[in-house]
């Protein structure tokens, strides 16, 4: 039996062979432990005449080198998964949610030895012409306290270049959940491009009256025929401050992600094969499968399956104003028009 193998005939007669006697011993004791239930470790270190705290310690050495081989197939799954565009943080959260326990530094660490820390991000191109002498609109966004869905939506263009030219992304995310909840591509900046993703946006959201609909003051969402359909659908417009990215933070965040995850890690053959794979990054990958830090490390989908899904946005809209004093501004601004010159707001 198991006991009997361990008896002083084995153990050697020089320290080299008495050391691997023991290590022979503990390896047994920690094998058949999980089948020995009701024997304790104490009574099995006694039978088989070793040390209970020369087992533990010897476990102690052992178990961290077997840990980390476990948790570097785990993370080399994931960085496969999906394709390298996780950071150590998102990818503790990925491990955590399969029952690992796991610290934010070690998986840094691991990652950093086999070399599959997140690509870096390239510098932004600005794409916004606020010079021009359209109406623009109070920066409503700002001071909302969201309680859920379809209350604030927020909106961006960007440049993405390929071989031989350039070509433009649109997208409008729910400034609640984070999802993208419309967006399109084209090759030139003129209005029916930020238009198609806000009538991409209405079609998959049916937004209830009183959405705040945040931008920056590009010319492209000041304009006549982007501004009318959002009257059209009882949106509020609401526009960033001059110059300050801030203003519209997650819409700057998707962009950055994108690029870094998708756009920079990829080649495109034309502007089709882009179109599909910004559709499956978007579609498939960001909004239902992405972890976002922002959302306690849940997908977009995931964080908007937790709350009710529709809530009535003109709560969140005029909350912010139920305690103060109204001025003309303020009144304007909630009708969604403000008359006055750019850069005075």
């Amino acid at each position: 039996g198991f006991f009997q193998r361990c008896l002083a005939k084995s153990r050697g007669s020089t320290p080299e062979e008495r050391r691997f006697w023991r290590e022979g011993v503990y390896d047994q004791i920690r094998e058949v432990t999980p089948q020995q239930g009701s024997l304790p470790i104490e009574r099995m270190c006694y039978l088989a005449q070793v040390s209970r705290a020369g087992f533990y310690r010897w476990l102690q050495e052992r178990e961290p080198v077997e840990e980390d081989m476990e948790v570097r197939s785990a993370i080399q799954a994931i960085a496969l998964e999906h394709k390298r565009r996780y950071g150590y943080r998102r990818i503790t959260a990925e491990l955590r949610r399969r029952g690992m326990i796991v610290n934010h530094k070690r998986v840094a660490r691991l990652m950093r030895e086999d070399s599959l820390l997140g690509l870096q991000p390239r510098a932004f191109v600005v794409t916004t012409d606020s010079h021009h002498s359209l109406e623009v609109y109070l920066n409503l966004a700002g001071r909302m306290k969201l309680t859920g869905t379809n209350q604030l939506w927020v909106a961006d263009i960007t440049y993405i270049r390929l071989k031989t030219e350039f070509v433009y992304l649109a997208v409008i995310l729910d400034g609640y959940s984070r999802k993208v909840v419309g967006w399109a591509l084209e090759r030139t900046l003129a209005s029916r491009l930020p238009l198609a993703a806000l009538q991409d946006a209405i079609t998959q959201r049916r937004p209830p009256p009183g959405l705040v609909h945040h931008s920056d003051r590009g010319v492209q969402y000041a304009g006549s025929d982007y501004v009318g359909l959002l009257r059209k659908h009882q949106m509020i417009p609401s526009m960033s401050r001059p110059a300050n990215p801030y203003d519209n933070a997650s819409c700057e965040s998707f962009i950055k992600t994108l690029k870094r995850e998708e756009i920079y890690a990829n080649q495109y053959r034309d502007l089709d094969h882009l179109r599909a794979e910004i559709e499956a990054f978007i579609e498939e990958y960001y909004n239902r499968c992405r972890l976002h830090s922002a959302l306690g490390y849940l997908s977009p989908e995931e964080f908007e399956q937790t709350t009710e899904v529709g809530a009535v946005s003109s709560g969140a809209t005029m909350t912010f104003f139920k305690h103060e004093e109204r001025g003309p501004l303020e009144e304007a601004a909630l009708r969604g028009i403000r008359r006055a010159k750019p850069g005075t707001i």
